[in-house]
């Protein structure tokens, strides 16, 4: 009897995720590859070796955009070696850019809005099926399945609790590549959070563009009462939320900030300006008195509080002595960390119809001297945690061989050796800060 020849295996199919921007887009990423692995199509870290590709985009600024672009058309590459690649342009880019995308890059298969990342598997089975797929906008019922996340590897777990922005900065093209605002139930949210702490996560991380401004849908509950009752759930050790929106933060709010041992002494807060005439011409609502003096609530609620911020240098109209100001409040404030940029216009939005367009000369030595003066700040206060102890989460290897790395409560980076046995990723170890430079901290564990 002739044996039959034994068929080999199939190759697995595999996909690849390249994501940029924002924590609500590494969500979305971790919801996309979940859907895919659902299918029993694995992850790969090299893109010529999938057999689908997503770009994840951000559209914050405008260079980020145009490298999407360069991106997809290194992708479309892959395809004379793989005829059965399907590239998705996924993200902000995608919402912003719809039909466009599909008419400017002829081997793009399909775009998916932010608001549609939950649809995945369906619009990947259609384009099988020959269509091209645009699949943009808000639609009111949206796909949400806590169970198809890829959270592997990850060493915090992030939950969003309020999409969309409805403030409408004169600068800012969110509203129009997420939506209006669209805040999830506390039920929601609270059995999203639990899902994760069975699932093995000590970190929490709350999501949203104005996370501090969630509304129970309906109802009168803020995001005071939605903090008490994610902070007291049994096995919570950390709980982070980003970002907040300055104007929207209510005395329960603040006092809400020191009232958990369990919510981390770091807040990101973003300023944009220190200028009132700046501020009022992006349309934030508040002016620079008001911030300092609710970062001054915030401090006196928490007073190990780490602060951190974002800064537009170079806004249509901004001075030389409305750039002095900026200074004046971050030597002020002393934030941990400031994330900064020169003003890029964003279509749709009203900033670009300003008057007083700065030179870009002038907005990047702008920019210069903020980081300079900040790193000066910044160093000094790492420097006053030498010799402290903190239990960092462990979150992945240094760049020196025998180092791993951590975040402290207080979001800083934080490098140690080893030791006899590696820590665990994800989980928490006891360490003491050694030195201090100014964007990391060198410590040793704490047995």
């Amino acid at each position: 009897m002739t044996a039959l020849p034994i068929a080999a295996p199939p190759t697995p199919r595999r996909f690849y995720i390249e994501t940029w921007g924002c924590q609500m887009n590494e969500l979305d990423s971790q919801r996309m590859a979940g859907q895919l692995m659902q299918q029993g199509i694995l992850p790969t870290r090299a893109p010529e070796e999938a057999d689908i590709i997503l770009l994840n985009s951000c559209s914050v600024r405008d260079k980020a955009e145009q490298k999407v672009y360069s991106r997809l058309g290194e992708y479309r590459l892959f395809k004379r070696q793989n005829a059965g690649l399907l590239i998705g342009l996924c993200g902000c880019v995608a919402q912003q850019e719809g039909q466009r995308a599909l008419e400017r890059v002829p081997g793009l298969d399909f775009v998916v809005g932010p608001a549609r990342v939950g649809e995945l598997a369906q619009i990947v089975a259609r384009r099988r099926q020959g269509e091209r797929v645009v699949a943009t906008g808000f639609p009111a019922e949206r796909t949400y399945d806590v169970d198809a996340v890829s959270r592997s590897g990850e060493y915090k777990g992030m939950v969003t609790i309020i999409e969309g922005c409805d403030k409408n900065c004169t600068f800012c093209i969110v509203p129009t590549t997420r939506g209006p605002e669209r805040s999830r139930p506390l039920a929601d949210v609270l059995t999203e959070v639990r899902h994760l702490l069975d699932y093995g996560f000590h970190e929490i991380e709350l999501l949203g563009q104005t996370v501090n401004h969630w509304r129970e849908p309906g109802g009168d509950l803020d995001f005071a009462d939605l903090l008490e009752a994610v902070a007291t759930l049994p096995g919570l050790a950390r709980l982070r939320f980003i970002t907040s929106y300055p104007r929207d933060f209510t005395p329960r709010m603040v006092a809400m900030v020191g009232k958990h041992e369990n919510i981390c002494p770091y807040l990101h807060l973003p300023v944009q300006s220190g200028a009132d005439g700046v501020l009022r011409r992006m349309g934030r609502g508040y002016t620079r008195a008001q911030y300092a003096d609710l970062v001054h609530q915030l401090r006196a609620a928490r007073q190990d509080l780490a602060l951190s911020t974002d800064i537009i240098v170079g806004f249509p109209g901004e001075s030389e002595e409305d750039f002095r100001q900026t200074l004046d409040l971050v030597e002020e404030i002393r934030f941990s960390g400031v994330y900064a940029f020169t003003y890029s216009p964003r279509p749709g939005t009203a900033a670009p119809r300003l008057d007083g367009q700065i030179d870009p000369a002038v907005a990047s030595e702008r920019l210069q001297r903020l980081f300079a003066l900040q790193e000066g700040i910044q160093k000094d206060i790492n420097l006053t945690l030498v010799g402290k102890e903190y239990d960092v989460v462990v979150t992945g290897w240094g760049r020196e061989p025998g180092m791993q790395m951590g975040r402290t409560p207080c979001h800083r980076v934080a490098t140690f050796a080893t030791g006899p046995e590696p820590a665990p990723l994800g989980s928490v170890t006891r360490v003491r800060i050694a030195s201090a430079h100014t964007h990391s901290l060198k410590a040793e564990r704490v047995a």
